[in-house]
């Protein structure tokens, strides 16, 4: 059984906007997908349907054999903001998901401290958001994620909006943690050298409306370090496919486009 199934997905918003247009994937236990595609193209719509915040208008998906459902403890979403609570310290925030879920205090707070420790964060648990840099709060963000032991881990662009040196070392850090943990992820992002230092596979979606044009495996051997990737041919040399087949989307798009008005 697929960790993630996703068949002939189709999303429209209110009859005007056809944003996704019969996406299917399978995705297994364990693996690492990135999705990348033009603005707009529905990556993060279909995030907010594996989460189960959007309803399912066309299509099935299933998380682990079942529908997907808000709330559900299958699934960890780490958004594009870190979505920080500024009246709870660091630690507060690493704890707020297992607090939702239950966890008794003791055991949440060791959890949250262990997971601050990995991130680089330990002497900032009591410290507040407003003191704690962009980065410093994304590792936090990142803290929370990963002490929810979920199944599934879903990731929109949580890196997107941080200077080059600080995403480099959150990004070798994600693939520290899901290297020690290996849950599946779908992790959005508009970089392409990100997708491909990061994945196990990248999903090619053209512009709106979104449709898979494009399934890579990236068979760069584990563990990475994106760093040392960048100096890697077989790294550029999938860096420049996944480049091909974006700009073939949005020709494919525009043509199909240019049709509907003829």
């Amino acid at each position: 059984m697929a960790a993630i199934s996703i068949r002939d997905l189709c999303v429209d918003f209110g009859g005007a906007v056809l944003a996704v247009d019969h996406v299917s994937l399978e995705i297994p236990s364990g693996q690492f997908v990135a999705i990348v595609g033009p603005s707009g193209c529905g990556k993060t719509t279909i995030l907010n349907h594996l989460t189960g915040l959007l309803p399912v208008q066309q299509g099935q998906i299933a998380i682990g054999g079942e529908a997907p459902r808000a709330g559900s403890p299958r699934v960890t979403y780490t958004m594009a903001r870190d979505c920080l609570f500024p009246w709870r310290t660091a630690l507060q925030n690493v704890c707020f998901g297992m607090e939702l879920r239950g966890v008794p205090l003791a055991e949440r707070e060791a959890l949250a401290r262990r997971e601050l420790e990995r991130v680089g964060l330990g002497r900032f648990a009591d410290a507040y958001p407003k003191a704690l840099s962009h980065g410093m709060r994304q590792r936090c963000a990142l803290a929370r994620g990963f002490c929810l032991e979920s199944e599934v881990l879903l990731m929109d662009e949580p890196f997107g909006a941080l200077d080059a040196q600080t995403k480099i070392q959150l990004e070798d850090l994600l693939l520290q943690l899901w290297g020690e943990t290996r849950r599946t992820v779908v992790f959005i992002t508009h970089d392409l050298a990100e997708a491909v230092a990061l994945a196990d596979r990248v999903v090619v979606m053209s512009a709106r409306p979104g449709r898979i044009v494009a399934d890579m495996a990236i068979d760069l051997p584990r563990p990475r370090h994106v760093r040392e990737l960048q100096r890697d041919p077989a790294f550029l040399q999938l860096y420049s496919q996944v480049w091909e087949q974006l700009e073939r989307g949005i020709r494919l798009s525009e043509t199909q486009a240019e049709g509907a008005m003829a």
